[in-house]
């Protein structure tokens, strides 16, 4: 954004976050109970599917159905 736009509302700021906090829980493409259970928790919003692998985990998501999901959000 350049001054150019128009637009002189500030940059959103980023929040700190406090130790162990998971900031990504107030995304809506989070699923929190599979998140709280210490898991990714992202969710493919096309077709609904959650990855159960440990949060921050290395690589791509391994999504799963909602049954799955449940299962590990228990």
């Amino acid at each position: 954004m350049n001054s150019s736009d128009g637009d002189s509302r500030p940059a959103p700021s980023v929040l700190p976050v406090s130790s162990g906090e998971r900031p990504d829980l107030r995304s809506f493409h989070v699923r929190e109970d599979v998140a709280l259970a210490g898991r990714c928790g992202n969710v493919h919003l096309a077709t609904g599917r959650t990855c159960i692998l440990p949060e921050r985990h290395p690589g791509s998501c391994d999504f799963v159905g909602p049954e799955d999901a449940n299962g590990v959000a228990r």
